[in-house]
């Protein structure tokens, strides 16, 4: 039986790696895709296979890069021979003052989160299409809906960008590829180590649940888009926030 084969971006940390190991937990076959912390994707790589006895491989890859991007589908593609999954989880995030923006670092937000986007479900796209077959889910943000914050307006731009890709891409890969998108609220990342105390217990009052999610609560969400169970799911924006405190 053919294996299934998941590519998740910036999976070395964080959400992606929680969907790596959520998708290796089912056997699914993984690639664990890293920008800069190549010892941090090893590990990973090494633990996975340690623990799940599955087929990893790790490869550094800048999403913004076209060349590198179709490379890294390339080198997929040789060794499992197709993906079936896609994960576009990788981002950055530059918060400043909205007017003290700095140019160079308010375009590599948009290159990564949403050119990045671009890039990887075109080239994994056409893999898919060859085969009439696949799953790709993009990370977006509630930033992109309804929470906005002026110090992270680069990073709300290009989230909601990524939603208009989800809208896009869906309707030009159908009837064979779902093509969705998971946007979470607050959730315990590294991208949130610089919140003071202060901040998170404000934002906390924000959700009805009262407190940020855990990576495998959003990773779950993703690994049942991928799943046969969410078969007749497509073009569909599902926040995972914990619910808003309209009160």
């Amino acid at each position: 039986m053919k294996r299934i084969v998941a590519l998740v971006t910036g999976s070395n940390r964080g959400i992606g790696a929680s969907c790596i190991e959520e998708f290796a937990k089912l056997g699914v076959s993984v690639v664990i895709n890293y920008c800069h912390h190549e010892a941090e994707a090893k590990k990973l790589e090494e633990e996975i296979k340690e623990k799940y006895k599955v087929d990893v491989m790790s490869i550094k890859c800048d999403v913004s890069n076209e060349e590198e991007v179709s490379k890294m589908v390339d080198e997929v593609v040789d060794h499992f021979g197709g993906i079936d999954i896609l994960v576009n989880n990788a981002g950055v995030c530059r918060d400043s003052l909205l007017m003290d923006k700095n140019i160079k670092e308010f375009r590599r937000v948009l290159d990564v989160n949403l050119i990045g986007t671009y890039l990887c479900s075109k080239y994994v796209g056409k893999v898919m299409l060859e085969s009439k077959k696949g799953k790709i889910i993009n990370i977006s943000s509630t930033n992109a809906i309804d929470t906005f914050y002026p110090e992270s307006c680069d990073y709300d731009a290009s989230k909601a960008g990524v939603i208009s890709l989800t809208h896009n891409f869906a309707k030009e890969f159908a009837p064979h590829i779902n093509v969705n998108c998971v946007c979470p609220g607050w959730v315990k990342t590294s991208m949130n180590k610089n919140l003071s105390i202060d901040q998170i217990n404000e934002e906390k009052k924000k959700i009805l649940l009262g407190r940020f999610a855990d990576v495998e609560e959003i990773s779950k969400v993703v690994v049942f888009l991928a799943s046969s169970k969410a078969d007749y799911i497509n073009d569909t924006i599902i926040r995972v926030d914990g619910g808003k405190n309209n009160g």
